[in-house]
């Protein structure tokens, strides 16, 4: 189906999040992208920029979610392989200048509760459907909550880290990490008896 004008208006936002932040976008920008005229920022936006970037980080953060909630695995570290590789092209993004829409919807709150708010709403999101995913794959939930916050909360660093050094190298060297991590701890519970799906 088409989209509407406001859709968009929202998918521009996102990509200017992305480039900017929310400081450095504008409604300029925004109306160059999608085709909207300038009457349709607040006939479809009352609540003006704030409304549009937490819309916008929201839908962004449900594409993410989405996408989350399609990996699978015979085992944890085969669900973590994928995620990683589904994450790689955003830090090569990062390293390229782009970031994360949710993140710079929290990033540029400027004490803007709902922007915060609809961060820690995507963020929690993601953790909870990678956490399902990993439990899905043999994974201890306890286990699974804090592998999925840690491989969050890397995806979200290692933007940081490869927009500044301009690699993807932080992200390789934390997937890594990670990998090894995830092994190891799965290796111990499959050891001691407690986990019944081995990683190796």
């Amino acid at each position: 189906m088409p989209s509407t004008t406001r859709d968009r208006m929202i998918d521009a936002t996102v990509e200017a999040l992305s480039r900017r932040g929310v400081c450095g976008m504008s409604f300029t920008e925004v109306l160059e992208h999608s085709g909207a005229a300038r009457g349709a920022i607040y006939h479809h936006f009352p609540g003006g920029k704030g409304q549009l970037v937490a819309e916008a980080a929201g839908r962004f953060g449900e594409r993410v979610r989405e996408n989350l909630s399609t990996l699978d695995g015979p085992d944890p570290r085969t669900v973590v392989e994928a995620f990683l590789v589904l994450a790689r092209p955003v830090a090569a993004a990062a390293a390229a200048g782009n970031t994360c829409a949710v993140a710079a919807a929290s990033v540029g709150s400027t004490g803007e509760d709902t922007l915060r708010g609809t961060a820690d709403t995507a963020f929690t999101s993601w953790i909870d459907t990678l956490t399902a995913r990993l439990v899905n794959a043999g994974m201890e939930r306890e286990s699974a909550i804090d592998s999925a916050a840690l491989l969050i909360s890397m995806l979200e660093g290692a933007q940081v880290l490869c927009r500044a050094s301009g690699t993807v190298e932080p992200f390789d060297a934390a997937a890594r990490s990670a990998l090894d991590l995830v092994t190891r701890a799965q290796g111990t519970r499959t050891s001691t008896g407690s986990a019944s799906t081995p990683l190796a």
